[in-house]
């Protein structure tokens, strides 16, 4: 997830690293990153926890995802261009003393408006070390064989994060809680700092310019998207609020894009999307993050509070998605060699959109295994696609676009990430407030309590909304409204899944014209 640089600019470093200090390099970015990425993966299964101790809404903890990917992507450029003038290591070190501060503040947290805000500050660490971590490794492994094993060691080290983080973050939020997601990174970001000590400094004399401009134009544009897809619900669709957070989208990145273009150093050189296989690789991988890991969020809020499974259990039900990434990821490179990079590309995604839809079959009379099948699908997709996002983007482009054009794919992920969880969670509230408000017209309670009722079911409280019922309501009513919070969590995850599904098939056949005609 951070930039990887191939290219031959010179890089001014400490005197020549031993094999002994480059190992200890490899050894601390992958401890550090391996921290971040198990921390992203965790939350999904905490948010239902969240929602319960902190009386959380839905938009709220949409921001819990969000706030923390919207800094990352809006920074991660920026950082690694940080660590290219001032020193990779000094980036490095300061994202990781940032990222395990915050994680604290997050666990400490008293209401979501404060974790969200310390989220975003940690998505900040992140960035920092995101975008230094790949080029530390190629400071301290300068021959090609020596950088190839590094980032093999550390592109398993991502995906293992991923496979393990769903079952990880169970056994946490069932023990002893969700907050210890965020405390766990304490003791390992201080031992990782002290671990840094042994660090070589390194960094490329002249190279451009930080840009601050674009920067913040993308993350203020990024930003006021999101906000528009997660209060549209609330606020209303044409509301003032809405339509004026809209047209502030469309001026902020019309900006990023006309800052970028005029720029002499610019953030992204968007000329490179002039090249139909970067768009390609660019729109897979933005796809897939949108539709396929945006969903898991939704997943695992059904298998709680639909279900009724603890987190643990609902980490040990995600695993087949997660362990069939991990498996096919290695697979992709024998793909690469025999099919170049556009099939791989392309397969991912309609391994992802396919797995959505038989995921989608899920109904509140069927038990949670209907949901495997589609699991192990769209887990290879996912395998797939991020094993050969990095190589496509790559062969896309000459080798001194390298460092950006990496930078850019994860960017990208970043953005389909915070987009797709931010509107395929207004989907699932307006589908889940719906249908629980239908079904609960039929019980003799008053309105405002039915409204009360659905609008929790809306939020993701699931079949925990019966709980709010006064004992004088009796078990019937407790029995009734129990079936209709599920029926309708269930409803709405089915429409999520279809709604993603498609996305990801459709945008497979774009991506698949994008690509093919630049198949290496």
């Amino acid at each position: 997830m951070s930039t990887v640089s191939t290219t031959s600019t010179p890089t001014v470093s400490s005197p020549a690293a031993s094999g002994r200090d480059a190992a200890w390099t490899l050894g601390v970015v992958c401890t550090a990153v391996f921290m971040l990425l198990l921390d992203v993966t965790i939350v999904a299964v905490a948010l239902a926890d969240m929602r319960s101790d902190l009386s959380a809404s839905l938009p709220s903890l949409q921001w819990v995802v969000d706030a923390y990917t919207l800094t990352l992507a809006g920074l991660l450029l920026t950082a690694a261009t940080l660590g290219d003038r001032i020193g990779r290591k000094r980036v490095f070190v300061a994202g990781l003393a940032l990222f395990t501060v915050s994680s604290l503040a997050c666990a400490l947290a008293a209401d979501a408006t404060v974790l969200d805000a310390f989220r975003a500050i940690q998505g900040i660490g992140a960035a920092l070390l995101f975008g230094t971590a790949v080029p530390l490794l190629g400071a301290a492994f300068p021959t090609p064989a020596g950088r190839a094993r590094a980032i093999g060691v550390f592109g398993a080290t991502l995906a293992g994060a991923t496979a393990i983080g769903p079952l990880v973050g169970g056994a946490l939020v069932s023990g002893p809680g969700w907050r210890w997601i965020f405390l766990i990174n304490v003791p390992i970001g201080v031992l990782t700092l002290l671990a840094c000590l042994r660090l070589r400094e390194s960094r490329t004399p002249r190279v451009q310019p930080a840009d601050w401009p674009g920067t913040f134009l993308l993350t203020a544009g990024l930003f006021t998207l999101l906000l528009a897809l997660i209060r549209g619900n609330d606020a209303g669709w044409t509301s003032p609020a809405i339509v004026g957070l809209l047209v502030a989208t469309v001026a902020l990145l019309g900006g990023f894009v006309a800052r970028e273009l005029a720029a002499d150093h610019p953030m992204l050189d968007l000329r490179m999307f002039a090249r139909p296989a970067f768009s390609g690789v660019s729109l897979s991988v933005a796809a897939i993050a949108g539709t396929l890991v945006a969903a898991t969020y939704y997943i695992a809020l059904y298998l709680q509070n639909g279900v009724g499974l603890t987190p643990f259990e609902t980490g040990v039900r995600v695993l087949p998605l997660t362990v069939a990434s991990f498996v096919a990821a290695p697979v992709t490179a024998v793909l690469l060699r025999r099919t170049g990079t556009a099939a791989p590309n392309v397969v991912a995604l309609v391994l992802a959109g396919s797995g959505l839809l038989l995921a989608a079959r899920v109904d509140a009379t069927a038990p949670w295994a209907v949901l495997v099948p589609g699991f192990v699908v769209a887990g290879v997709g996912l395998g797939i696609g991020s094993a050969a996002s990095i190589t496509a983007a790559l062969a896309s482009v000459e080798p001194d676009r390298a460092g950006m054009a990496t930078g850019s794919v994860n960017t990208a992920r970043q953005v389909g990430t915070a987009a797709g969880v931010a509107a395929l969670g207004a989907l699932f509230q307006h589908t889940a407030t719906a249908r629980a408000g239908s079904a609960l017209a039929a019980l003799p309670l008053p309105a405002p309590m039915r409204t009360a009722l659905a609008d929790g079911v809306g939020s993701g409280g699931g079949r925990l909304v019966a709980d709010a019922l006064p004992a004088s309501a009796g078990v019937d009513a407790h029995a009734a409204v129990t079936t209709a919070a599920v029926g309708a969590t269930a409803d709405a995850l089915a429409t999520v899944l279809t709604v993603g599904g498609v996305t990801a098939l459709a945008l497979a056949a774009v991506c698949a014209v994008l690509l093919w005609p630049r198949a290496s």
